[in-house]
């Protein structure tokens, strides 16, 4: 075998298993990612759901949030979980290559001693000299030099090819280990997790209990909570329909598609609010998301069903509400029933922050992003403060998850 194509193997032999290395690595990095965003969500989940008295929260709101910390708690031990069936996997494939390694290493070393000793048998310059000179021909005698040199070099490469797997076993040897210590962690972290949710599960247990004597009312309370999400989307989609219709006459075009008809500023705006999907800042400074988007089911009662056109974030009491994106304000609606709803128009995108207590802005206001433009409602009766939190495109419903940043 020729130096190049010595090389070329032992290079393409090393890259295919660092290739599979890297790939194994890739999805661990992300299964963390996700980890680490979970954990964030649930020290935000204590920190704004469960550092007040109980008694100053509803039997319903108590269950909700203690249902709520359960679906998180049993995704944090399905990632762990995930990782730590990862790392074995990856801990097997390595103990695997090792073991490969090891026998090519001990080949390698054993074909080198062989080479050495017969170098040494036929280690002076008489016995290649009497070998070339002992040549028929002159050709003869330049493929017997080639060969010499071709073996010098082969017992070079030799020896550099058992450099290279010796480093290459001494590194997956250290990545073994670490691979052990991570997998222990995960384990250790997990068995934590499942101990905090037998208690989380057996608090809520006892909550159940205490209001099963008045399951009547507790139902009434679901359904009338029910009955107000749906009269509010009602609502807003009303007051969109409206505003579109509204800005649509400003123009002095007719459109019978509901859709805005947009300028060329208005178009400009639609583009770089577009363009910032996955990037928007949140409209407070910390909250968690109590409820999706999209059909679901009620924390209180999984057996009845919800639709939400938004998400509801549960923050601090007093918190600011801050714009997500410079526009206009299209509209501010006091409902009878409920709190006050403000609309700011970005283009053909509304972005809606329903249940405040405080406004700072009217309609027609020109706003900018991260400007306060209100204070979130706190209720007195259920202990909590819930930002009703909406995009849209012209009436078409989205999921601000998806825009919001990740905090």
């Amino acid at each position: 075998m020729t130096t190049n194509r010595f090389y070329t193997t032992l290079i393409i032999g090393l890259l295919l298993s660092c290739t599979s290395l890297f790939a194994q690595s890739d999805k661990q990095k992300k299964l963390e990612q996700q980890r680490q965003q979970i954990l964030r969500e649930m020290k935000q989940i204590n920190a704004l759901l469960f550092t007040k008295k109980k008694e100053e929260k509803s039997a319903i709101t108590l269950i909700e949030d203690i249902n709520y910390k359960v679906n998180v708690r049993k995704n944090l031990i399905r990632i762990t979980n995930e990782q730590a069936n990862l790392l074995t996997r990856e801990i097997n494939t390595n103990q695997e290559e090792i073991t490969s390694l090891r026998t090519q290493l001990q080949e390698l070393k054993d074909d080198y001693a062989a080479m050495v000793v017969k170098s040494y048998k036929s280690k002076s310059e008489q016995s290649k000299v009497m070998f070339l000179l002992s040549s028929n021909n002159f050709q003869q005698a330049y493929k017997r030099l080639q060969y010499i040199r071709q073996y010098r070099e082969y017992q070079k490469d030799q020896g550099e090819a058992i450099k290279l797997k010796t480093k290459e076993l001494q590194a997956l040897n250290i990545q073994l280990s670490k691979q052990k210590e991570d997998k222990k962690k995960l384990i250790e972290e997990n068995r934590i997790a499942k101990r905090e949710l037998e208690g989380e599960l057996k608090q809520r247990e006892v909550l159940m209990a205490s209001i099963k004597s008045d399951m009547s009312k507790f139902a009434s309370q679901i359904k009338s909570k029910k009955q107000e999400a749906d009269r509010l989307d009602k609502e807003i989609d009303r007051i969109i329909a409206e505003a579109i219709a509204a800005a649509n006459k400003e123009t002095g075009k007719k459109s019978t598609t509901g859709k805005f008809i947009l300028t060329p500023e208005a178009k400009k705006l639609a583009a770089n609010f577009a363009s910032n999907k996955g990037k928007l800042g949140w409209p407070v400074a910390r909250g968690v998301v109590k409820a999706k988007f999209g059909k679901g089911r009620s924390l209180t009662d999984s057996s009845v069903e919800v639709n939400h056109s938004g998400i509801k974030i549960a923050t601090e009491v007093n918190s600011d509400v801050t714009a997500i994106f410079s526009g206009v304000v299209s509209s501010i609606h006091a409902m009878k029933w409920g709190n006050p709803t403000i609309l700011i128009r970005h283009g053909d995108y509304i972005t809606i922050y329903h249940n405040l207590s405080k406004l700072y802005v009217k309609k027609g206001d020109q706003i900018t992003t991260g400007q306060v433009i209100g204070k979130v409602f706190s209720n007195k009766i259920t202990g909590e403060t819930l930002l009703d939190f909406r995009i849209y495109k012209n009436s078409l419903k989205l999921n601000p998850e998806s825009w919001l940043a990740k905090q």
